[in-house]
């Protein structure tokens, strides 16, 4: 795997100087791209190509250490009201509250001291799996042949090749994000009855790895409690999603916090101006959705934009944090 370090001085130079270039320092017009993971990968996976490798994430972090100016993301949401952004400004950002993110991810990060933030789901400390997890063990393990959910309104999926399994997880996914939770789990209770063994992993933070993060750098910030599309539930339920999953988190860590992120992220689609609202009544000082682009001044603080990385190759890695830098996304 080519990483980084293969990349030549000139090359490096260039990509400072192409982010210099594209919004240099002291002019108002300071622009961030926020990084947005989920999990980090021991090795590669065939059902999960879009989560990179620890090797892969190690030469990421060692790219923007080089590359970029790292900033803590709610110094730089600060930032970008003022003059004082850097050029080429980055900020990493971790979603739901996958282990991963502290046994792969923070070895990395104090490796390149780097600063990050961990958006939380609290309803999943100390539990095995998220429900899309329990799906994608499902279509991993379950015999060649058509999956039947007919009985509880999902439809067939194949599942004879690679790719079928690879189609059939992201398919099953999208389609049980939106369901009500109680149908979502109803298709958990299905999946693995198909499978005839449990299909949980241990695969969450617990409550002292979540305090660890905090003492190390990393900001804790909330995801909600279980992790619904918020349009698809009442206002009080909402509500008490966000509120709750704040409080939660306060009493592990032990202070206030800042940052949210919505689940899902879709501006219209997952949260709209109510949910908007709620996060700014719960406390909150800045939240973030899943739209591709640069944070700048313009952005509302309450639906600043993330962008989730996946080139594969160290050049159009930098490529592409350039490229969304200067507004032009793809």
């Amino acid at each position: 795997m080519q990483n980084s370090k293969a990349i030549s001085y000139v090359a490096t130079r260039l990509i400072r100087s192409a982010g210099d270039a594209i919004a240099p320092r002291g002019k108002g017009d300071g622009r961030l791209c926020i990084l947005n993971y989920h999990r980090i990968l021991s090795t590669p996976d065939p059902l999960l190509n879009s989560e990179p490798t620890v090797d892969t994430f190690r030469w990421q972090m060692d790219m923007l250490a080089t590359c970029f100016n790292v900033l803590p993301l709610h110094d730089a949401v600060q930032m970008l009201q003022t003059e004082r952004m850097p050029p080429r400004a980055v900020a990493i950002t971790f979603d739901d509250g996958y282990r991963s993110t502290y046994d792969l991810a923070l070895p990395v990060l104090r490796e390149y001291a780097l600063q990050a933030t961990v958006f939380v789901t609290t309803g999943h400390i100390e539990k095995g799996s998220m429900w899309n997890d329990i799906i994608l063990e499902a279509t991993r393990r379950l015999p060649d042949g058509e999956l039947e959910l007919h009985d509880i309104g999902c439809g067939s999926y194949p599942l004879y090749t690679n790719a079928d399994r690879q189609n059939t997880a992201m398919a099953l996914t999208e389609r049980a994000k939106y369901l009500p939770p109680p149908q979502r789990t109803q298709l958990n209770h299905k999946l693995e009855a198909l499978a005839g063994v449990p299909l949980d992993q241990e695969l969450m933070l617990t409550q002292d790895m979540v305090r660890t993060l905090s003492r190390n750098n990393i900001e804790i910030g909330g995801h909600t409690i279980t992790h619904p599309i918020l349009t698809r539930i009442d206002d009080d339920a909402a509500r008490a999603e966000i509120v709750g999953n704040k409080q939660q988190l306060e009493a592990i860590v032990d202070k206030p916090l800042r940052l949210f992120a919505y689940p899902n992220g879709k501006q219209g689609v997952d949260f709209d101006a109510r949910h908007v609202q709620m996060v700014g009544e719960a406390g909150y000082a800045a939240a973030f959705t899943t739209a591709v682009g640069p944070a700048t001044r313009h952005s509302s603080c309450f639906e600043i934009p993330r962008s989730r990385p996946w080139d594969g190759m160290p050049l159009m890695f930098a490529g592409r944090l350039l490229q969304w830098l200067s507004g032009r996304v793809s």
